[in-house]
């Protein structure tokens, strides 16, 4: 959506700001931090229930959802378990651009 005010939408404003390295970066982690939290809501566990199930602290789990952290693999993996998920190394699609395959992170 274009605003009058400035005359660009967002997503022009964002990629004269941040790199295409660093806007997939941001894409991935906000991805993976819903996943977490519709994991836990589908399950009906609490921040809390969750600390007690994955050793990993309430208030961490708090600051991971909220987008606050950058936490460690381990912790992801640790809040994962419980949910019955897990991380995955999975190919990056690729677009035609100008005649070349990119990866989203090349975009």
């Amino acid at each position: 959506m274009s605003n009058a005010a400035i005359g660009r939408t967002w997503e022009e404003v964002e990629r004269e700001i941040y790199t295409h390295e660093e806007i997939a970066e941001s894409n991935l982690r906000v991805a993976l931090i819903g996943e977490i939290i519709k994991a836990r809501q589908e399950k009906g566990i609490s921040q809390k229930k969750l600390e007690e199930m994955s050793g990993v602290k309430q208030p961490i789990i708090a600051r991971m959802e909220r987008g606050n952290t950058s936490s460690q693999i381990d912790t992801i993996l640790k809040v994962l378990a419980p949910l019955g998920k897990t991380l995955a190394i999975v190919p990056l699609e690729t677009k035609q651009i100008d005649g070349m395959d990119r990866s989203p992170a090349q975009q």
